[in-house]
């Protein structure tokens, strides 16, 4: 490298930590209000997980169906929403992320109409199904949205939203349970779930206030409309024109120069094949990442956990249903404070810290909470002390998952893929979440029958375990990074080692 090269980068990396120096000083509140639109999308799974885990009480009595039936009911929404989940990365590449979060937002409401109004199993399960396409549509594009309009700096804060939605929702849930377990039985389900059609009119209105991802628009050659947008969620014109030049030469690299001219045929053809049946080592390596992440996100059990609970405490002593409710309004609390508390310090102390803590809090915390149920199964008099263990086990296994795996999940998940892989990439590792949240709400029950509550929280407390250490060997360290220089995280370390020491590339 000669003297003038070798300064060109120095200036361009100090010009570089201006901009990052910018961005911490505070963050654009054009920005802020564009990340919290699209994560509202996600309060619409956690209202359906928390308003389910009450409603479904009422449902068995009312419709008169069976254990099986409740865990058919419960779970195909998350199973359908696997199918959300892979379409959405096609259809957002081909109608735009903004578009998509308006779908996500329509099936939802179709399918919390039909849940209102059904008069029978069938239809109810119909509404689910139906739901749960809209839900797997908005798992993946509302963090893949907010990662793809924010600054590096503040991107694990704005991308951890969603689960900060989601937890709300889920908060809001218990409340309405509670608030209308006094209405009579065919009624108070009915208006449970059909409430959830409120928040999605209103996600639908507030899109059109929010702008289409700029990096999508370089994608299909819209660079004048990303520079529009990328003004508006920068501090200053200088770094908006700097975002907007890194983004294009990652386009350019990405689409292959030979197509660079010709962006808007672009409609993510060729990405299944490149994720699924001819991958780069680099992309392997992101791949085994972001779908182990998802995967023991979900087999942590802790939408099982969340939906059944009513359930576990029956078995433990509690039968009163407003009392059965009352401790769900304790876990949504703590789950709450925990998941605000991770947000507003993910971009401080990074996401490997946070999630190693909370999966090694949750293997301990579901390991005295299989004690606790252990003992309660064979004590007749069911001792107050040992249901207030159970009670605290529950609410910290929650709060652990709500600093670790709860919003870390989503931040990863749509900040490791390059930029043409992003969001069916993302698409791909979500629907594997889906899928087995699925699979889990469908034989949470039927396994405890078999091994009781306290051994199917042992066999949950053995993942968390196996999670850690799969944190641990095969997730680095993205804090601080750009979207762009986060792809060589995952390179082979003999070929970047030097470009990463060289590069100081630091995205707002």
């Amino acid at each position: 490298m000669d003297a003038n090269e070798m300064e060109s980068q120095q200036q361009k990396a100090v010009g570089e930590d201006d901009f990052r120096l910018t961005s911490t000083a505070g963050l654009n509140k054009f920005t802020l209000l564009c990340a919290l639109l699209a994560s509202t999308n996600s309060i619409l799974l956690g209202y359906d997980i928390g308003v389910m885990s009450g409603a479904v009480l009422f449902i068995k009595e009312n419709l008169k169906i069976t254990s099986v039936q409740v865990e058919i009911l419960v779970g195909s929404l998350n199973v359908l929403s696997l199918v959300g989940s892979l379409a959405s990365g096609k259809t957002s590449d081909y109608i735009g992320r903004r578009y998509t979060i308006v779908l996500a937002a329509a099936t939802f409401l179709v399918g919390a109409l039909l849940m209102g109004f059904a008069p029978s199993f069938p239809l109810l399960l119909a509404g689910r199904i139906v739901a749960g396409v809209g839900v797997g549509y908005s798992l993946m594009i509302a963090p893949l949205y907010t990662a793809e309009i924010s600054p590096a700096m503040k991107r694990g804060f704005l991308t951890s939203l969603p689960e900060v939605f989601i937890v709300s929702g889920i908060l809001l849930g218990y409340i309405v349970n509670f608030s209308l377990s006094g209405l009579p039985q065919n009624l108070n389900w009915r208006l449970m779930l059909g409430l959830a059609a409120v928040p999605a009119i209103a996600i639908g209105i507030g899109v059109t206030a929010m702008p289409e991802s700029p990096r999508w628009l370089v994608m299909k050659g819209r660079t004048h409309e990303a520079k529009r947008v990328l003004i508006k969620v920068s501090d200053t014109v200088q770094e908006a024109e700097f975002r907007l030049s890194e983004i294009t030469k990652a386009a350019a690299m990405d689409l292959g120069e030979a197509t660079s001219s010709n962006h808007s045929d672009w409609r993510g053809q060729g990405v299944w094949k490149e994720l699924l049946l001819n991958p780069s080592k680099p992309v392997c390596r992101i791949i085994i990442a972001a779908i182990g992440i998802n995967f023991f996100m979900q087999a942590s059990g802790n939408d099982a956990v969340i939906y059944y609970c009513p359930e576990v405490f029956k078995d433990a002593g509690i039968q009163d249903k407003r009392q059965l409710f009352g401790v769900n309004v304790i876990m949504g609390v703590a789950k709450a404070t925990f998941v605000l508390i991770s947000a507003v310090y993910l971009d401080r102390f990074g996401r490997r810290p946070l999630l190693l803590l909370g999966s090694i809090g949750m293997a301990v915390s579901l390991a005295v909470l299989g004690m606790g149920s252990k003992f309660l199964q064979h004590s007749e008099t069911k001792p107050l002390w040992a249901i207030i263990v159970c009670i605290i086990a529950v609410c910290a296994d929650v709060s652990f998952f709500s600093i670790g795996l709860g919003p870390i999940t989503w931040v990863y998940s749509s900040e490791i893929f390059p930029l043409r892989l992003r969001a069916q990439g993302t698409g791909l590792a979500i629907s594997v979440n889906r899928l087995v949240s699925g699979v889990m709400s469908m034989t949470f029950l039927t396994i405890s029958e078999k091994i009781t509550f306290g051994g199917m929280f042992f066999v949950l407390s053995g993942i968390m375990v196996v999670a850690t250490l799969f944190f641990y060997f095969f997730l680095p360290e993205t804090k601080n990074k750009s979207l762009e220089e986060v792809w060589a995280l995952f390179e082979d370390k003999d070929t970047t080692g030097d470009d990463q020491r060289g590069m100081q590339m630091r995205e707002m």
